[in-house]
């Protein structure tokens, strides 16, 4: 028997074992969540006024709930023998190839889409940045005042989009929360695709609006919703992505623009993962439609996948950008963004405008990669071929020691499973890089069908 460990079990026990796990965890944490909605008895106090009888799972980070499902995959991943395929350290700047423990490996775990990270230009001009402003803004931008180069990205970045103004945020994830969680309270509706981002969903917990997803994609569904309940709230966002993150497809942009002005709603395009992907010159899914860019009410991005920063972006019209650079907490109540950083996402962005062939190989790469998959029957979802692709293999530890397998022959790839996606769903997913070959493209289809095809 093939794929044995140390104890006899070959690769397909392991990967029943795992499974048999994490539906026994999640028939375990259902069973919790169930007793959780139960009337609790109220805490006795003993004379002295202090709380007895109060459990060990109250005072303990320990036994906190999440943390305890962390432990028991992470556990049976060890009595399965499956190495985790997680915090890799890598010794250099990471592009379509990067090096780990001093060898080199092709790699697919960066968001580094057009190899502008590491680029001589974006280099000198966040080393320019420190030599004139330091490595901080040290404050926040209201009270310790503006950098120059902060303005002058935002200011191509409105420029881009052709719309009034931009303001930039120090975190892509902090941007979503910050932005939908102070501009929507309770007597709103926020409606928003299935499968969006975490950042959103936090977004809208932290508002108090109500939340109603509809299916991926289905703006049919949507509509419907609004034809029920529009008339019931007072302000409505509509929230979607450029590319999704999973599955690597986008949504029918013009319709949904009809169906926010036919309703009154507002719509918000996270463009974390379209910008610089999708397009003629990478402008994004707008450029790709022939969208203009007042037809969306809020675009949101990230600098740290194609901008080659960290941090995010708001670009709309003047008045709700002048509304959160004067009150969104998470811009008011967080230092600025480091000089450094916004000089590397502004130079970025000259090189994608400049250079409109990165574009364009990237978008070739994506395609010859999802042909290859399906030309040995690698199942890659709906993935059009742009800069995310999955290969969705089943089972969590099925992907887990795929990955480790692909690891072993030079290719650095990360799985996505359980609970990020649903159990069954379990996914290696590749970003590609406009500077990815066609060999090591070909190289990487022909590894992961040969560990597939002996795994069955």
């Amino acid at each position: 028997m093939t794929g044995k460990n140390p104890f006899g079990l070959s690769d397909g026990m392991k990967e029943q074992l795992a499974a048999e796990l994490l539906a026994r965890h999640a028939r375990k944490k259902e069973k919790k969540k169930a007793n959780a909605r139960l009337p609790k008895k109220p805490v006795r106090k003993s004379l002295s006024g202090r709380n007895d009888g109060i459990p060990d799972e109250f005072c303990r980070f320990d036994k906190f709930p999440n943390y305890e499902e962390i432990r028991v995959i992470e556990s049976g991943g060890k009595q399965l023998g499956i190495k985790s395929p997680f915090f890799k350290t890598h010794d250099q700047s990471a592009g379509a190839t990067t090096q780990i423990a001093g060898q080199e490996y092709i790699n697919f775990a960066s968001y580094n889409y057009l190899d502008l990270c590491g680029h001589p230009q974006v280099n000198q001009a966040a080393k320019d940045a420190i030599d004139r402003y330091g490595t901080s803004a040290s404050a926040s931008r209201m009270v310790s005042g503006e950098r120059a180069i902060q303005q002058e990205l935002e200011r191509s970045l409105a420029d881009l989009y052709e719309v009034d103004d931009c303001v930039a945020f120090v975190s892509g994830h902090a941007t979503n929360v910050t932005t939908i969680g102070y501009l929507f309270e309770k007597p709103d509706l926020i409606l928003h695709d299935a499968l969006v981002h975490n950042s959103i969903l936090q977004g809208i917990q932290l508002s108090g609006a109500r939340r109603m997803s509809f299916a991926h994609n289905d703006w049919e569904a949507l509509e419907t919703l609004l034809e029920q309940h529009r008339k019931d709230f007072e302000r409505v966002l509509i929230v979607v992505e450029g590319i999704y993150s999973m599955d690597g497809d986008f949504p029918d942009l013009p319709e949904f623009v009809r169906i926010k002005r036919q309703h009154k709603a507002f719509l918000m395009v996270d463009e974390a993962h379209s910008l610089g992907v999708m397009g003629a010159t990478g402008k994004g899914i707008r450029e790709h439609f022939g969208v203009a860019g007042k037809d969306v009410d809020i675009w949101m991005g990230t600098m740290s996948k194609t901008l080659s920063g960290c941090g995010g972006y708001i670009a709309g019209e003047q008045a709700l950008v002048h509304h959160l650079r004067i009150s969104a907490p998470g811009f008011l109540y967080s230092v600025g963004m480091s000089p450094t950083l916004a000089a590397a996402a502004n130079e970025s962005l000259k090189l994608m405008l400049a250079e409109p062939e990165r574009v364009k190989q990237l978008q070739a790469n994506g395609k010859r990669f999802v042909g290859l998959c399906q030309q040995v029957g690698i199942d890659t979802g709906v993935a059009p071929g742009f800069a995310v692709i999955p290969a969705i293999l089943g089972g969590s530890a099925r992907a887990g020691m795929v990955a480790n397998q692909m690891f072993d022959r030079g290719i650095n790839v990360q799985p996505i499973f359980y609970p990020a996606v649903e159990e069954g769903m379990a996914r290696l997913r590749f970003f590609i890089s406009s500077a990815h070959t066609e060999e090591q493209l070909r190289y990487t289809v022909d590894a992961l069908s040969e560990i597939l095809a002996a795994k069955k």
